[in-house]
C-alpha cells in the first residue's frame, strides 16, 4: 500500500498491510490518543537531551514548546530520542561519534512514521550530526537550536565558557592564577543552560545553519534561557507542520550556493575551524565537496564583521542584542547567493527586503568599516599539508603570518602530555611546536591542536606559538594554530615524517605550509612510519574502516552521496 501518510506510513511488515495499520493504531491508543488526532500528519521532534550533556538541560522545556505549535498548526506531535554529544563528556572526544549519532538520526527518521521532523540539539556536534541524518534520510526537517549561555561574573569581570577558560588555564599554567583562584573561576564559567557564550563550535553552527535556510530565520544566536527561546520553538513547530504539507526536504534547502553563503557567514563571524570539517560533511549529504581553494578566494573577498570572543571582545548574548546573523546577512548581501530558499520558502533575497532595526557597530561592523579585510580563516596547502590545513587568521598573532623556525615534534598526545612542561625541553620562542598522530584514524582527531605553551616559554611571558597538527581545535581556543592537516600522520602523510631540528616555514601570504626538507630525505623516513592496528571490534573499528580525510568533513565514505 503505497501513498500513506501519517501514522498510516512506514507499516511494520507483518505480511499484511491493513493489519500491520490496524495494530499499529491499536497501540498508539494506549497511549490515550483519539482517532482523530492519529489521522493528523505526524511530526517527529528528535531529541537529543541527556544527563551527560549540560548544554541540552533545557531541551524538555523546548521540546513542549515544540509541541504547542505543532498541535496548533493541525498536526500530531510525537517526540523520540536520539544519541546525544556532550562534548566535555565524550571521549576520546565527540566527533568520533558524530557519524553514529548521524546514523541513529537518519534510521529513526526514515524507520519511524513521519511526515516531518522537527532537529532539537546544540552542543558541538550535535548539529551538523543531526543535519547529516536528515539530508540522507530524504524527509522534511528544521532544525532548533538550543542557543547559547548567558555569561558570569568574577571579580566584576564577565566571563563565558569556554575562551574564558582557556585564558585563565594558561595564566594559572604560567603561575599568574592561584589555585584557590582558579577553583573560584570554575565556578562562574558556566552558570546557565545552553551552548558556550562565545562564537565557538556550537555558536558557529547554529549561525551556519541559519545561513544554509535550515532554521527559523533570526534563531541562532536567541540566549537559552531567553523567553524568545521557546516562541521560537513554537514557531518551529508550526513550520514543520507546514513543511510536512508541501513536502520539501533539506536537500532542496542545502544547496551548493547556500553552502557557499554559510562559508560567507563563517568567515565574516570569525567562527569555529570545526564548521569546516561539519560543512563538508553537511555538503557531501548532498553529493557536493567543500573545496579548500575556493574557501581561500571567499575568504580573500569576506571582511571579518563579528567581534566575540575568541577573536574579539563581546559574547553571543551582545551578538544577539546587536542584530545577530540577519545583521551580518544584510552586510554580506552583495555576496550571497540571493535565491536560496529557506524552510519557511522564503528566499534569502525576499528576507533581506526588511532591514533590521538596530544594529549595534561596537559588535557588528558595516561591510565597508570591518573589522579585518579578510575572512576569519584560510587554507594552506604545500609538502606538509598536499591536501590542506585551516588557519584561524582572525584568532592568530599576525607576526607569526610569514614565519620559519626550528620543528619541536610531539609523536602522540602521550608523548606531548609527558613532555611539553618538562623543564629540559629544548625548545625557544621561535620554535614551531608539532603534534602527530592525532588526526582521525590516528586518535579520533580531538581537540588538541591547541597544544599549551611549554611550561618554561609561559612562565617567561610567551602568549602565542606556531602550533600545528593533523587535530583540531575548539571553536573558543585563540592563536597561531594550524590544523586539520591532511593526509594525517596515520595514513603516511608528510607531518609524521617531521623530526625535530627540521626547518618548517609558514606563509600565509603565499597560503603554504612546508618542512624544508628534501623529498629524498623525506621518502627515507617512511620506513620508520608505524602505522596504527585497527581496534578489534564495533564501533571503533567501523570508523576506523571507514572515516574519511578532513577535507571530506571526517565523514564514512558509504555515508557521502555519490
Amino acid at each position: 500500500m503505497t501513498g500513506r501518510k501519517g501514522l498510516d506510513a512506514r507499516l511494520t511488515h507483518y505480511g499484511d498491510p491493513e493489519f500491520a495499520r490496524y495494530l499499529r493504531r491499536s497501540f498508539a491508543k494506549s497511549m490515550g490518543y483519539s482517532s482523530a488526532m492519529l489521522d493528523r500528519p505526524v511530526v517527529g521532534i528528535a531529541t537529543s537531551a541527556s544527563g551527560f550533556n549540560n548544554c541540552h538541560r533545557l531541551i524538555p522545556e523546548l521540546t513542549e514548546a515544540v509541541k504547542r505549535g505543532v498541535l496548533g498548526a493541525g498536526g500530531l506531535p510525537l517526540e523520540f530520542p536520539t544519541i546525544s554529544l556532550g562534548e566535555v563528556f565524550l571521549s576520546p572526544t565527540s566527533l568520533v561519534f558524530r557519524n553514529l549519532m548521524a546514523m541513529d538520526v537518519e534510521e529513526m527518521i526514515r524507520a519511524q512514521p513521519m511526515s516531518a521532523v522537527v532537529l532539537i540539539g546544540g552542543c558541538d556536534k550535535t548539529v551538523p550530526a543531526q543535519l547529516m541524518g536528515a539530508l540522507s534520510a530524504g524527509l522534511p526537517a528544521i532544525q532548533l537550536v538550543v542557543g547559547p549561555m548567558m555569561t558570569g561574573r568574577y571579580l566584576g569581570e564577565r566571563l563565558g565558557a569556554c575562551t574564558d577558560c582557556r585564558r585563565f588555564w594558561a595564566r594559572y599554567r604560567s603561575g599568574e592564577v592561584s589555585e584557590e583562584e582558579i577553583s573560584a573561576v570554575e565556578d562562574t564559567l558556566a552558570v546557565t543552560a545552553g551552548t558556550c557564550a562565545v562564537m565557538g563550535t556550537a555558536s558557529t553552527m547554529a549561525c551556519l545553519t541559519e545561513a544554509l535556510g535550515m532554521t527559523v530565520p533570526g534563531s541562532a544566536a536567541t540566549p537559552a534561557v531567553h523567553a524568545d527561546r521557546l516562541r521560537i520553538a513554537e514557531a518551529t513547530g508550526a513550520e514543520a507542520v507546514r513543511l510536512s504539507a508541501d513536502g520539501r526536504t533539506p536537500d532542496h534547502i542545502v544547496t551548493r550556493e547556500s553552502i557557499e553563503n554559510a562559508i560567507r557567514v563563517l568567515l565574516a563571524v570569525g567562527g569555529s575551524t570545526n564548521a569546516v570539517i561539519h560543512l563538508a560533511a553537511i555538503a557531501g549529504r548532498v553529493g557536493l565537496t567543500v573545496d579548500l581553494r575556493r574557501l581561500n578566494e571567499l575568504s580573500d573577498s569576506t571582511p571579518v564583521l563579528v567581534d566575540l570572543k575568541p577573536t574579539g571582545q563581546h559574547y553571543m548574548e551582545d551578538f544577539h542584542a546587536a542584530g545577530g546573523v540577519g545583521a551580518v546577512l544584510h552586510e554580506l548581501r552583495p555576496l550571497l547567493n540571493l535565491q536560496c530558499q529557506s524552510v519557511t520558502g522564503q528566499t534569502l533575497d525576499e528576507r533581506l527586503r526588511e532591514r533590521p532595526m538596530f544594529v549595534d557597530r561596537t559588535v557588528i561592523r558595516s561591510f565597508d568599516d570591518p573589522f579585518q579585510r579578510g575572512g576569519g580563516l584560510l587554507a594552506l596547502f604545500g609538502n606538509l599539508a598536499p591536501n590542506g590545513a585551516i588557519l584561524k587568521r582572525s584568532a592568530a598573532d599576525e607576526r607569526l603570518f610569514e614565519h620559519e623556525g626550528r620543528a619541536v615534534v610531539f609523536t602522540g598526545l602521550e608523548d606531548l602530555a609527558a613532555r611539553i612542561d618538562d623543564p629540559n625541553l629544548d625548545v625557544r620562542p621561535d620554535d614551531v611546536l608539532v603534534l602527530q598522530n592525532a588526526g582521525p584514524i590516528g586518535a579520533g582527531m580531538p581537540e588538541a591542536g591547541y597544544l599549551p605553551i611549554p611550561a618554561t616559554l609561559a612562565r617567561a611571558g610567551v602568549k602565542d606559538m606556531v602550533r600545528i597538527s593533523d587535530a583540531r581545535m575548539s571553536g573558543t581556543a585563540f592563536g597561531t594554530v594550524i590544523l586539520h592537516v591532511s593526509p594525517e600522520c596515520a595514513i603516511g602523510g608528510p607531518l609524521g615524517l617531521v623530526r625535530s631540528g627540521d626547518r618548517i616555514r609558514v606563509s600565509v601570504k603565499e597560503r603554504r605550509l612546508d618542512v624544508l626538507v628534501g623529498d629524498r630525505e623525506l621518502g627515507s623516513r617512511r620506513s620508520d612510519v608505524v602505522r596504527p592496528t585497527l581496534p578489534p571490534r564495533g564501533y571503533a573499528r567501523l570508523y576506523a574502516q571507514s572515516v574519511l580525510g578532513a577535507e571530506l568533513g571526517c565523514d564514512f565514505g558509504f555515508l557521502r552521496k555519490a
